[in-house]
């Protein structure tokens, strides 16, 4: 899964990375701790035109009732994504890209408490998330209240890069996001850029537990704290109970 990400680079920046035609957001902080129910960068095609906006984190379907829905959705597998009743109509007609500097992944360890893990591009350059995005009202909102744009990252299995440390990890589209957003791209296409990214896309590191608590932010969070190869070295600790929480 994807349960935080980074994503520091201006919007101005991202638009010339992905080669937008519009951009339709204003200048943004950069946000090195983004959990569920924040608002992201989202490059979609809107009447063959490619535009960088922006969505709530956590995809609310059409028929939802309540919007709290999206807390609970907002990674979506890509072994059923198509045949989903939350996501199926979006991977249809509403794909996304959502536009990172990186991701976190809590490593876990015998006896010991689980260790933040900052994986990113090994180029530096902003990575592509495979995204679905929907628009959703409140039925219990006036009828001229604004709709809720939400969106999901897709996860596949983990590629050699990631597997040390967890088992999924989001879609990253490299060269092929203009495909994923592309409405003419066959269903059997876009199942096939649905896998782990290249071994060698991502490289990563540990970093402080001060990522663990939401209200934390700022690019102290991605100083890497060792070696990822040194904190696979360690030895387990035996004979010790821990709780393992995610605010260890």
């Amino acid at each position: 899964m994807c349960g935080r990400f980074v994503v520091s680079s201006p919007p101005r920046s991202l638009a010339a990375h992905f080669g937008v035609d519009e951009v339709a957001i204003e200048a943004a902080d950069p946000d090195y701790n983004v959990t569920p129910r924040a608002f992201v960068p989202v490059v979609a095609n809107r009447r063959d035109r490619l535009v960088l906006g922006r969505a709530r984190w956590g995809l609310v379907p059409s028929w939802a009732r309540d919007a709290r829905i999206g807390d609970r959705l907002i990674n979506a597998r890509a072994e059923t994504v198509a045949s989903s009743s939350a996501y199926g109509s979006a991977f249809r007609r509403r794909r996304c890209v959502i536009p990172a500097d990186g991701f976190y992944e809590w490593l876990r360890r015998p006896g010991r408490p689980r260790r933040p893990v900052f994986l990113h591009s090994a180029s530096g350059r902003p990575l592509a998330f495979a995204g679905l995005w929907e628009s959703w009202r409140d039925p219990s909102a006036p009828p001229d209240a604004p709709r809720v744009v939400s969106c999901s990252i897709v996860t596949t299995r983990a590629n050699a890069d990631v597997e040390a440390v967890h088992d999924r990890m989001p879609v990253v589209l490299g060269d092929a996001f203009r495909a994923w957003l592309d409405p003419a791209t066959h269903p059997a296409a876009l199942r096939e850029l649905l896998v782990p990214a290249p071994a060698g896309t991502l490289t990563g590191r540990p970093v402080s537990p001060l990522v663990n608590q939401p209200a934390n932010n700022g690019p102290q969070l991605i100083d890497a704290c060792g070696s990822l190869d040194d904190l696979l070295a360690e030895p387990p600790v035996h004979g010790q109970i821990h709780a393992l929480t995610l605010f260890d």
